[in-house]
C-alpha cells in the first residue's frame, strides 16, 4: 500500500517559522512532522508519494530517497491551486487503494490502521466548535459530504485530512472553490455518493498544527508518550522528575533540575544549575547556560540560551542567540487569553499563558524583555535592554 502526503504549501499562518523552511520541517518532541508520521506509517505502507511545493529542496535534503525502509517519491505541486489539484498531482504514482493525509498534521498509526481496516474511509475527530472545522456529515457512520465551518453547529466531528480512498477517486470532477482552489473535500463529498464512506473518530491522537501555539500543543502530547533514554551524560547532583529523552554527546551539568517531561537533542551542553520544566524540547546542538529556566519550551537546532535568562511557552527556531538576562512574559496581568498577529489580523490563542515565536537567527541583546504573543521575523536582533513590545520584522 502507498500513501500520498501533501506538503506543498506556504503555511503563512505559521509564519515567521515557516518564512525559512517549510512547516512539515518544523521540529516538535525532537522529530520534524514529516518524520513523526513517516514513522507511524511503518509497517502500513510500502512507498509514501509526496506532494512538494515551497522550499521542496529542503524537504528532499532532509528526508532523502528511502526513510525507515519505505521508499520516498517526490511530486512537484507547480502551481498552489488546493488541496485537490495536490492529490491529482500524485495520481499516476498510487495503487488502486492508497491513503491521503496532510504533511503538516501529525496521526497516529492506532487510528491510521483503523481507517485502512475500514476501507473506504475518512478519519473525524470530535471538537466543541464546529464553527472552525470542516464537519463531517453523516447518516449512521457513513459519510454523507463534508462541510467547511458550518455556523449552525455547536459541536460536531471535524475532517482530520486522513483518508483512505482508491483510484475512483480520480474521476470526480470539481469546480474551484470560493477560495479559487479546487478542494479534495468537494471531491470526498461527491465521491461519498457513489462509495459508502465509513467514518472512524479519533482513538489515540490527531495533532493539527494551524498556528504557532498548536506546536506547544502537540510538543506536550508527544513527550507524554516518549520513555526515558539517556544516551548522554548526567552530571553529579542532576535532579530528574519526569521522562527525559537525552542525545548522543550531550551533557547536563551540576546542580541542574528536570521537571516533567523532557527532550535533548545530541550534542548539547545544559547547565550548571539549569531549570528545566515540561513540556520541554531543545534541538541538537544546543547550550542551555547556567541558571536559565525554560518551562513548556520548542527549541530550534544549535541555539543559545546562556545565563540568567527566562523562556516560558516559547517557541525558538534554529540558529538563535539570545543575551543574557532575556526575559520572554508569557502571562498577562488580567489572565486573560494572549493574542497575536496572523497575516495582519489579531487572533486569541486560546491560551492564558503563551510567550514568543522566535524565527530562526533571531539575536537578542542582554536584558531584552519581551511581551506575551509577540514575533520576532529571521535574523532580527534587539538592543541591550531593549522591550519588544510589538512584533519584530525588522
Amino acid at each position: 500500500m502507498k500513501a500520498l502526503i501533501l506538503a506543498a504549501g506556504k503555511s503563512t499562518r505559521l509564519h515567521p517559522l515557516t518564512l525559512t523552511k517549510p512547516k512539515p520541517l518544523i521540529k516538535i518532541a525532537g522529530k520534524t512532522i514529516l518524520e513523526h508520521n513517516l514513522e507511524q506509517l511503518k509497517g502500513i505502507i510500502t512507498e509514501v508519494i509526496i506532494i512538494v511545493g515551497y522550499k521542496k529542496e529542503m524537504i528532499k535534503k532532509a528526508l532523502g530517497n528511502e526513510f525507515l525502509g519505505i521508499k520516498i517519491t517526490y511530486v512537484e505541486q507547480k502551481e498552489q491551486l488546493g488541496t485537490g489539484h495536490a492529490v491529482m498531482s500524485g495520481k499516476k504514482h498510487v495503487d488502486d487503494k492508497f491513503i491521503v493525509l496532510n504533511g503538516d498534521d501529525i496521526y497516529s498509526s492506532k487510528d491510521i490502521k483503523s481507517c485502512v481496516k475500514n476501507y473506504p474511509c475518512v478519519l473525524g475527530k470530535e471538537v466543541v466548535d464546529a464553527s472552525k472545522w470542516g464537519i463531517l456529515i453523516s447518516k449512521g457512520k457513513k459519510l454523507v459530504e463534508i462541510k467547511e465551518k458550518p455556523k449552525n453547529l455547536k459541536k460536531g466531528v471535524a475532517n482530520t485530512g486522513l483518508f483512505v480512498v482508491d483510484k475512483k477517486i480520480f474521476d470526480i470532477k470539481i469546480e474551484k472553490s470560493s477560495r479559487g482552489e479546487y478542494e479534495f473535500t468537494d471531491m470526498i463529498s461527491k465521491y461519498a455518493k457513489e462509495k459508502n464512506v465509513k467514518i472512524r473518530v479519533v482513538k489515540d491522537y490527531w495533532l493539527p498544527i494551524g498556528y504557532p501555539w498548536h506546536i506547544l500543543d502537540a510538543n506536550e502530547v508527544l513527550l507524554s508518550k516518549l520513555n526515558n533514554k539517556i544516551e548522554g551524560k548526567v552530571g553529579k547532583n542532576v535532579h530528574v522528575n519526569g521522562k527525559l529523552t537525552l542525545g548522543k554527546s550531550s551533557k547536563i551539568l551540576f546542580g541542574t533540575y528536570i521537571e516533567g517531561n523532557v527532550v535533548i537533542g545530541k550534542n548539547c551542553k545544559i547547565g550548571p544549575n539549569a531549570y528545566i520544566r515540561g513540556s520541554t524540547s531543545i534541538g541538537d546542538n544546543c547550550h542551555i547556560g547556567a541558571n536559565t529556566e525554560i518551562k513548556n519550551g520548542v527549541i530550534g537546532n544549535r541555539s543559545n540560551v546562556p545565563h540568567l535568562i527566562y523562556i516560558g511557552d516559547t517557541v525558538i527556531g534554529d540558529s538563535c542567540n539570545l543575551g543574557a538576562g532575556t526575559i520572554v512574559a508569557n502571562l498577562k496581568h488580567d489572565k486573560s487569553n494572549v493574542k497575536t498577529m496572523i497575516n495582519g489580523k489579531l487572533v486569541d490563542t486560546g491560551r492564558h499563558k503563551f510567550g514568543a515565536v522566535i524565527a530562526d537567527g533571531v539575536k537578542t541583546g542582554i536584558n531584552t524583555s519581551i511581551y506575551p504573543g509577540r514575533k520576532l521575523w529571521p535574523n532580527t536582533g534587539t538592543l541591550p535592554g531593549e522591550i519588544v513590545a510589538k512584533d519584530k520584522e525588522k
